[in-house]
C-alpha cells in the first residue's frame, strides 16, 4: 500500500510509481466517484487539445483551422 499526505488546501501528490504505471501527466483529468459500497474511485483521462479534436468531425462547410484555434483560445462561441 502506498500512502500520501493531504495538505492544508486538500491537495495531495500522486506517487511516481502509480503515475508511471497508469501514465498520467500534469494535464490529466481526475474523475472522482463514490460507488454503491461507499468507496472512492478515481479515473484518469487525458485532456483533449485542438490537435486531438481537429479531424474528428466531418464537415461539409469550408473551415479555417487557424480561425478555429484563435476562437478556441478566446472562448468564443460558434454561430
Amino acid at each position: 500500500m502506498i500512502t500520501t499526505k493531504l495538505y492544508n488546501r486538500y491537495q495531495t501528490v500522486i506517487p511516481s510509481e502509480i503515475r508511471k504505471k497508469i501514465s498520467v501527466d500534469p494535464d490529466s483529468i481526475v474523475e472522482w466517484t463514490i460507488n454503491e459500497k461507499g468507496k472512492v474511485e478515481l479515473e484518469f483521462r487525458k485532456r483533449l487539445t485542438e490537435k486531438d479534436i481537429i479531424g474528428l468531425i466531418k464537415q461539409e462547410l469550408p473551415y479555417n483551422s487557424v480561425e478555429i484555434k484563435k476562437r478556441s483560445g478566446r472562448g468564443l462561441d460558434w454561430e
